[in-house]
Formats: structure tokens, C-alpha cells, sequence
């Protein structure tokens, strides 16, 4: 699989200022596989070490974080040493070793030399425990699920995605090319982005094994709560995560904590909602009261939706059948809508954009509004071919923006944007 994060990670390794680099992000979406890869593809050598399976390897960092010391040792009990120029030192579960997690620090400044990445599960929480260490001293990149495109790509319709990138505002995309893209899309509804459920798609074609390891996926999450959560913080935590399906299918205008649990209030569950954003298990979408620049000081952080990360997680967590999306019964409207909320969401902050959401005090709402280059856009999605928007409206006679953007499923490019696309927002806004 081609994962856009490679390009980010070749230039870490030939950035003048490279630091250690941790690589987060939701677990299974890849992380271990692209940073073995990125070695393969751009070293010599390799030193691989998880240090959830070896005991040996966390006790190298015990005595003390002189990174040479380190090395020396991790270099002598795999047989081989580590030479600065052509070794990638792979640091995978740095969360299950504090000292691991700390000795970054000192590689940063004491052998800046070195290639140094790291990976691991839940990695946003122990970043933020007392062990953690100055942020200055590391680099950082998140891997997401995979894209729409990338999926393409794996499935060996490259030149769909090249031709769709080619495409400009104002055009139409081609029958043929728009066909394609679009069964590409209603697949990726049913298996969304985590590479293991793709790969069990691609090599098997078989959409009961493909769900299995979708469940699989959503049965571990919640076996990670029971596993690093504080034992008071569980009910709380798998609460908040299976509600999230079933307040995003009620267009709920917020999420709204009484309907976790009858009595329950914000002040109960602001620590649970903390752990899940610390562990990348649940996206949150803040709404703006006004759309200006910088964004982030227009927010109100009181009234936010839950997401998942992965549109094919959502698709298993709330029991929706594959059938159902197929076949596009009525019965499943509310939550394809969600569903297309959350591919949408999923896909800007894979590419590098962080979307809110705006809402007016008569009942108007723009589904994401994004800053591109120092301007506002608001962006409104829809599930099928209708791209009719009243909130859109009602949100450019208001603020007179000079973009927006509908997404839905017709074939267009004029102030639209069909939603297999959705990973060239950036690049449509540019053209036009």
C-alpha cells in the first residue's frame, strides 16, 4: 500500500534539523507497517525493537538515558552495530517503557546523528503523564486510516486517482472514471480505512470475513479500556464510546451527555471524553460562533460532536448491516448521513486539515467550515446526489463567503465536490 505519509517521513530523514520522531496514531491503522517500510525503502539497515514483547530491551534504558550507552548495548544484543548513517532505530510500543519514552530527549540532544522514530498504542496518553518529556526536543507526525485514494491505489486503480486529481473546477468528471470512483466509494463506506480489514477485503473478497476483523478491531478498543483506563473511569468511557453512533444518527446539534446515561452531566464525563481523545479513539468537531481567523479563537469548545476515526468502525460499532448501504433503504438514512459526516471528517484531517463545525441561532448548520489559506470555507455533505442546503444558504447570505463547497455524489465540480474526492479539497480550493 502507497500511504502519503511517506513523503513526510523522507523529509524528517533529510531534514537538517531532524529530531526523534514519534509517530501517533489510533491503533491498527498502520503505524508498525509504514515505519518498517519507510526503512526498507530509505536504509541500509533496520534495528526493530518493540518493547511490549521483550523485557531484555526495556531493561536497556533502566541504568541510566545515555543514548551512545544505549546503542552500544542495543547493538550488541542483536549481533550487529548500529551505524548513524544507514540504521533506522524503530522504537515500536514506546508506551510500555517510560524511560524509553524519556531517552528521546536525550538522543535529540546528544546524538542528533541518529535516525530515531517511535511508535505506539494509546501513545497520547503517556505523552501527557508525568513521565513525558519537553515536546521541543521531538517531531511529530499522525498516521490516519487509510484514505479513499490510497484504498484505490491498493486496488490497483491508480490512474482513476491520477485522473481524478487532474480534474479542475468547472468540470465534469468522465462516466467512466466517475463509475469507478464511485463504486470505490460505497466499498470504502463498508470497509473503511484500517488496513488489515482492507488487505482481508482485497484478498478475499468475502464481506463476512471483511466484518470480522472489523469487530475484531472494535472489540480491541474496548479491551484497551479495560486494560490502561483507571478502573473508575471504564463505565464511563465505553458509555461515551457506544453513544457515539447513536447521537450522531439523531443529527444530534451537539453531543449531548444526558443521552450517555440518563442523570449524567458534563462535570461526570469530562475525564472519561479526555481518555478517549488522549487515546485517538474518538475525533471531536468543535463548533465556531462566527466564521473568522484564526478559527481556533472562534470556538466554543462547550458544544462539540463525537466521531470516530474510521468511517468502517462507525459502520460496525452501530450494528449497520452491509446490505443496507447497498441496497440504500430509507430505514438507514440517518445514519448514512452521519457515516458521510464522518468519511468527510476523516478525510480533511488525514490531509491535513482541521475542521469545526458551524451553527446559528436559528437552527442553521454548516457542516464543516475549514481555513485555507487565510480564508473561511464552509463545506456542507450530503449522502446522495442532492446537494439542495438551506444552512449553506442561510451561511453565505449571512457571511458572503468567497468559496464554498457542497459534497455529495454528482459527478460535478463547480462549487461541488463529489465526495470520492474528498481527499483534494486542499487542491480543489487552490484551483479555483
Amino acid at each position: 500500500m502507497e500511504r502519503r505519509i511517506m513523503a513526510d517521513l523522507e523529509a524528517w530523514k533529510s531534514s537538517e534539523h531532524r529530531r526523534p520522531l514519534i509517530l501517533r496514531g489510533v491503533r491498527q491503522c498502520g503505524k508498525t507497517w509504514v515505519l518498517r517500510e519507510f526503512g526498507r525503502r530509505c536504509f541500509d539497515d533496520v534495528l526493530y525493537l518493540n518493547l511490549e514483547q521483550d523485557e531484555v530491551l526495556r531493561r536497556t534504558f533502566l541504568p541510566d538515558l545515555d543514548p551512545s550507552r544505549i546503542i552500544e548495548e542495543l547493538g550488541i544484543y542483536r549481533g550487529r552495530p548500529v551505524d548513524p548513517a544507514t540504521t533506522l532505530i524503530i522504537l515500536d510500543e514506546i508506551q510500555e517503557s517510560p524511560e524509553a519514552l524519556t531517552s528521546l530527549k536525550y538522543f535529540s540532544e546528544d546524538r542528533p546523528d541518529l535516525h530515531v522514530v517511535a511508535a505506539g498504542s494509546l501513545l497520547g496518553l503517556s505523552l501527557a503523564g508525568p513521565s513525558s518529556f519537553p515536546v521541543g526536543k521531538v517531531d511529530f507526525l499522525k498516521l490516519f486510516p487509510l484514505t479513499v485514494d490510497e484504498v484505490m491505489r491498493a486496488q490497483g486503480d491508480g490512474m482513476v486517482v491520477d485522473a481524478l486529481a487532474e480534474l479542475s473546477p468547472g468540470d465534469r468528471v468522465p462516466p467512466a472514471i466517475a463509475k469507478k470512483a464511485e463504486q470505490a466509494l460505497r466499498l470504502y463506506m463498508l470497509t473503511g480505512g484500517m488496513p488489515e480489514v482492507v488487505t482481508t477485503w482485497l484478498e478475499t473478497g468475502d464481506i463476512a470475513k471483511t466484518e470480522e476483523r472489523q469487530q475484531a478491531i472494535v472489540d480491541s478498543y474496548a479491551l484497551d479500556m479495560v486494560k490502561h483506563a483507571p478502573p473508575s473511569l471504564l463505565p464511563k468511557l465505553l458509555a461515551i464510546w457506544r453513544s457515539i453512533p447513536r447521537q450522531l444518527a439523531r443529527e444530534n446539534t451537539r453531543f449531548v451527555f444526558s443521552q450517555v446515561k440518563s442523570g449524567w452531566r458534563a462535570k461526570d464525563l469530562e475525564d472519561a471524553l479526555e481518555w478517549l481523545l488522549g487515546a485517538d479513539i474518538t475525533a471531536k468537531l468543535v463548533k465556531i460562533d462566527r466564521p473568522a481567523i484564526p478559527l481556533s479563537a472562534f470556538a466554543d469548545d462547550r458544544a462539540f460532536k463525537l466521531f470516530l476515526g474510521d468511517v468502517g468502525l462507525l459502520r460496525t460499532l452501530a450494528a449497520v448491516p452491509a446490505s443496507s448501504l447497498i441496497d440504500r433503504t430509507p430505514m438507514t438514512a440517518h445514519i448514512r448521513g452521519a457515516m458521510a459526516e464522518n468519511y468527510v471528517l476523516s478525510h480533511l484531517r488525514a490531509t491535513g486539515i482541521d475542521p469545526y463545525y458551524w451553527r446559528s441561532e436559528n437552527s442553521a448548520e454548516v457542516d464543516f467550515v475549514i481555513q485555507h489559506r487565510g480564508e473561511v470555507v464552509p463545506i456542507e455533505v450530503k449522502s446522495a446526489d442532492n446537494t439542495a442546503s438551506k444552512s449553506l444558504a442561510a451561511y453565505r447570505r449571512l457571511y458572503q463567503p468567497e468559496h464554498s463547497l457542497k459534497m455529495s455524489l454528482k459527478p460535478t465540480l463547480n462549487g461541488h465536490l463529489p465526495l470520492y474526492l474528498a481527499w483534494n479539497v486542499a487542491a480543489y480550493l487552490d484551483r479555483s
